[in-house]
């Protein structure tokens, strides 16, 4: 084997390192944020039952707030059904919009339920009702902390991906878009707990 020879065998043996090395960071990243997702998912399925308990304790004083009590539970279902599509294909851009959007319903739907909680003592000083929503409360900060891991992993996954030389073999490895940030458009809200008193 001739000289030239030789140094062709080591740089393509060199290149195929390299491309083996890109290819497992890229899968590395990808299994950090769908591992991060499945925190979420674990935190939102908690609330998910949460939320229909709640509703049930609430029933027996707000006879008349039907209305209200039916909007929770219709956003609760649309957000567990997103959420169920999203688990699908973590990152993935309509997946993560659609989530975000009956995720930010849920929230208006409980704050309103929270208001109508206010107004009548009697339910605030339940213990059942109590205890719910100090569990709701928790996994609401769970949920936070959840979607902040899975964010930081997106980000991680997504810069790597986009930087130099990554971008030029990424998607030829299956790596053909960058994944989406969970994000609510209620950000700015979001970063304070829940109100939940009694």
């Amino acid at each position: 084997m001739s000289n030239s020879g030789l140094v062709i065998l080591v740089l393509a043996v060199v290149l195929g390192f390299y491309l083996a090395a890109i290819y497992n960071r890229l899968v590395t990243l990808k299994n950090r944020y769908q591992n991060a997702f499945a925190q979420i998912e674990n935190q939102l399925k908690r609330r998910y039952d949460l939320i229909p308990n709640l509703v049930e304790t609430a029933k027996a004083y707000l006879n008349h707030e039907r209305e209200t009590l039916e909007s929770v539970v219709s956003a609760r279902n649309s957000a567990a059904q997103a959420l169920t599509n999203a688990q699908q294909n973590p990152g993935a851009s309509g997946q993560m919009s659609s989530l975000s959007g009956a995720e930010n319903n849920l929230a208006e739907a409980l704050g309103r339920f929270n208001l109508v909680v206010e107004a009548y003592p009697e339910l605030k000083a339940n213990d059942t009702m109590a205890q719910l929503s100090e569990e709701l409360s928790s996994t609401e900060n769970k949920v936070a902390f959840a979607r902040q891991a899975f964010n930081d992993s997106v980000t991680e996954y997504n810069a790597y991906r986009e930087r130099f030389p990554q971008i030029l073999v990424a998607a030829s490895l299956g790596h053909s878009a960058s994944a989406e940030l969970l994000e609510f458009a209620d950000s700015a809200a979001i970063q304070q707990p829940p109100k939940v008193s009694f």
